[in-house]
């Protein structure tokens, strides 16, 4: 019984040392069943491409959306796009041309709509007008992404309410393009702090980048990149820069963006949300993120050439 039992030892540690010796491999990446749809990465549409899909309207009653924006664009031209395509804030500040049985209109990107599958617009009642009639309620469209559209002005920013030496939250406005990257300082020289986008388009430093004034860098999916100095920390104020992301002129979707009205989407407080002739909730529950009320703007202090501002 012995001599089998020292046997078996031996030959169990054979075939463990075998085992170890052979390179483990990594595990096969899970099959998608057949007939399922494998999952679309979340990213805002970018570069030109022409998608297909659909359209309907609802009415932000002039508020911001899930952008954080202080008020809808001027023009009222705006949408609302699905999760994937809002891509948890960044897809905000871009512009979209949506063609329709109509024509064609150009809208800001301001809001999301949790119920939208991907290629479902949600446009604002005035820009689905421009493209269809609105007695349809729903209709097929292409839409893309608009490259360097024109700009209405100069960057603007807004400091969220509650920040502090401690605490820095910043909401960057007019840029043109979709963004990639926000970075701030403490005046104009030292370390950059790299802010991380929340989904409701505020840019979060967690422990505070100092008291203020700061330079902010900005980068926009395309790879333009403008810094801005003299940015105080006033917050709930719109405080206009001197410099612009790209280019100049005058831009054709006009305005400040706008909030969507009631839809399960943070925001401030609750608000019924608009009906229109499509099939969709009536009323969704409000959303918990942090809506911008209108605020002045507030010009900023002269920073350097090309990329300070003014007071």
């Amino acid at each position: 019984a012995g001599g089998v039992a020292v046997l078996a030892g031996g030959l169990g540690l054979t075939l463990a040392l075998r085992a170890g010796a052979t390179p483990a491999r990594a595990a096969p990446p899970a099959a998608v069943p057949l007939g399922v749809a494998a999952p679309v990465a979340a990213a805002p549409p970018v570069g030109g491409t022409v998608h297909k899909g659909k359209a309907t309207f609802y009415d932000s009653k002039g508020a911001g959306g899930n952008c954080s924006y202080p008020s809808a664009p001027a023009n009222r031209l705006y949408v609302a796009l699905g999760p994937t395509e809002y891509a948890a804030g960044a897809a905000c500040g871009g512009h979209l041309d949506v063609t329709g049985p109509k024509g064609t209109v150009r809208v800001l990107v301001m809001d999301q709509c949790p119920e939208c599958a991907p290629g479902h617009l949600d446009l604002s009642r005035e820009a689905f007008a421009r493209i269809a009639d609105p007695v349809q309620g729903i209709v097929s469209v292409s839409y893309r992404a608009v490259v360097d559209p024109p700009l209405p002005g100069p960057l603007t920013f807004r400091i969220k309410e509650g920040a502090s030496r401690y605490w820095f939250a910043v909401l960057v406005a007019d840029h043109g393009n979709p963004l990639r990257a926000v970075e701030v300082r403490q005046g104009d020289s030292g370390g950059w702090r790299a802010a991380a986008r929340q989904d409701y388009n505020y840019w979060l430093v967690e422990s505070g980048v100092g008291p203020g004034p700061y330079s902010i860098r900005v980068t926009d999916v395309y790879g333009h990149r403008v810094t801005a100095g003299g940015v105080r920390l006033t917050p709930g104020q719109v405080q206009r820069g001197t410099v612009r992301m790209y280019g100049g002129g005058t831009s054709a979707g006009g305005g400040r963006p706008a909030a969507r009205s009631a839809s399960p989407r943070p925001s401030a407080s609750p608000t019924p949300r608009a009906t229109s002739p499509r099939p969709s909730p009536s009323a969704a529950p409000a959303s918990s993120s942090p809506s911008a009320p209108d605020a002045p703007v507030v010009p900023l202090a002269a920073e350097a050439p090309a990329a300070g501002c003014r007071n």
